[in-house]
């Protein structure tokens, strides 16, 4: 009997998650890339937009383009950790250098634990499980860094825009390479389906 081919977690739509993702990620980017003022308030503001952005994005986008319920519901609740994380740097981008490593480092370690996590889960499905790893390393190493590097503005909002920069580059190939891989899938999914009847017919007259 032939081995079916194992099926993917995300829809045939999911690949404009991350290309989504990247693009609201491409302005604060550049402003912390091409700012010189790297205070903890303009991070604060930047940090608030992008994870309320970014949030927002995945609660509405993300679940309808994943076919399992236990990813859904790990990206539903990435996002609202953004969006609620994102509201608190907006509301109180004045609180200072303390502030923002705590809701920065807070939501890396967070929402990079679920990513993670997700990554683990589909390790032997296509494609998604890779992407999910590095973006979820990608936020958990940035949490990491903002706690053990000694406490600095310009460093850590620095910190923050690489991460960004890494997000814009990774994501659209990412997503791109979701996107072509789709047919071949589907294409080998139907081809597994076909062929295991037919292996199942043959056992069965060897049998005889």
């Amino acid at each position: 009997m032939a081995n079916a081919q194992v099926p993917s977690s995300v829809g045939p739509r999911y690949w404009a998650v991350p290309v989504g993702r990247a693009m609201i990620a491409v302005i604060p980017a550049i402003i912390i890339t091409f700012n010189r003022d790297h205070s903890a308030q303009l991070g604060l503001v930047v940090f608030g937009a992008f994870a309320l952005a970014s949030g927002l994005f995945l609660v509405l986008v993300g679940p309808r383009s994943l076919t399992v319920t236990t990813d859904r519901s790990l990206f539903l609740i990435h996002g609202v950790v953004s969006m609620v994380a994102g509201a608190l740097a907006l509301a109180f981008h004045t609180g200072g250098h303390g502030l923002f490593l705590f809701v920065v480092s807070v939501w890396g370690a967070v929402t990079g634990l679920l990513e993670i996590y997700a990554g683990i889960r589909v390790r032997s499905r296509p494609l998604p499980a890779k992407d999910w790893l590095f973006t979820g390393i990608g936020a958990a190493v940035l949490a990491l860094l903002l706690l053990l590097l000694p406490p600095n503005p310009v460093v850590s909002v620095g910190l923050f825009g690489a991460y960004l920069v890494f997000l814009v580059v990774f994501l659209p190939i990412a997503g791109l390479s979701l996107k072509g891989d789709s047919p071949r899938q589907r294409a080998g999914a139907t081809a597994s389906a076909d062929a295991a009847p037919a292996n199942t017919a043959t056992d069965d007259l060897d049998s005889l």
